[in-house]
């Protein structure tokens, strides 16, 4: 059984301390379980962010509900990389 249901999946997202903006998003009833240990060791320290209930619809700050969904569904785990940094984002600064 997968807390998935019409209102959406029970997740709980993950943050390491060796890699910021990393995160990871599981399954709640797998919890870190889920993480594979190549990736564990990426992220060092593996601490709790929150967990939260995602649909096709709900809004995440930098990846696709549908993206994250799929990944969980194929995988058991989805992987949200850092923001890439790029030339015209430093030179913005300036």
């Amino acid at each position: 059984m997968n807390d998935s249901n019409d209102k959406g999946r029970l997740c709980t997202i993950y943050k390491g301390d060796k890699e910021p903006e990393l995160y990871i998003y599981v399954p709640r009833e797998a919890g870190k379980d889920n993480i594979p240990e190549e990736l564990s060791q990426r992220m060092g320290e593996v601490r709790e962010v929150m967990t939260i209930s995602i649909h096709a619809e709900r809004k995440l700050a930098r990846a696709k509900a549908v993206n994250v969904l799929a990944s969980i569904d194929e995988i058991g785990y989805y992987v949200q990389l850092p923001p890439e940094i790029t030339g015209q984002v430093l030179s913005d600064g300036d």
